[in-house]
């Protein structure tokens, strides 16, 4: 999340909502907002309540095992077993409300977020089509969330 802000602060990432909100904050601060979310408890993600079964499939196959086929690393590869997280760079996306990650998927797709240095959301997301972009946001939303 402090990444997240700093980059909001710096204009590497761009948010007409969150971008004022972040420019008001202090290191300090920034440190103690992290903080207070991270003790919160993790609630489960949204948006994938009523998805088909293939659907599901589809998205569980692309966050767990990927589509080499089309050049499409697994979500774990990177964020970890179960999506919960690795480390600092990738975060937990298990559990993330399904809108959300369509969202940044669309963006990294379509070059609108672009703060990753190396490109690698960027490059998965503008292999995947609309329907995967779908089937893995809703698979997400329905894991379980990463817990502090």
């Amino acid at each position: 999340m402090a990444k997240q802000l700093h980059d909001f602060q710096s204009g590497q990432r761009s948010n007409a909502t969150m971008m004022p909100f972040a420019q008001m904050l202090s290191e300090q601060q920034i440190v103690d907002v992290v903080a207070y979310y991270a003790s919160l408890p993790a609630t489960p993600g949204l948006g994938g309540e009523d998805a088909a079964e293939a659907t599901l499939k589809r998205g569980e196959q692309l966050a767990e095992r990927g589509d080499w086929s089309g050049y499409i690393v697994a979500c774990k590869s990177c964020h970890g077993p179960r999506n919960q997280g690795a480390g600092e760079v990738f975060p937990g996306i298990a559990g993330q409300h399904a809108g959300y990650i369509k969202a940044q998927l669309q963006a990294w797709k379509a070059g609108a977020r672009s703060n990753d240095t190396q490109d690698l959301m960027g490059s998965i997301a503008r292999r995947m089509g609309d329907d995967d972009i779908h089937a893995v946001a809703v698979w997400l939303a329905n894991q379980t969330p990463a817990t502090h």
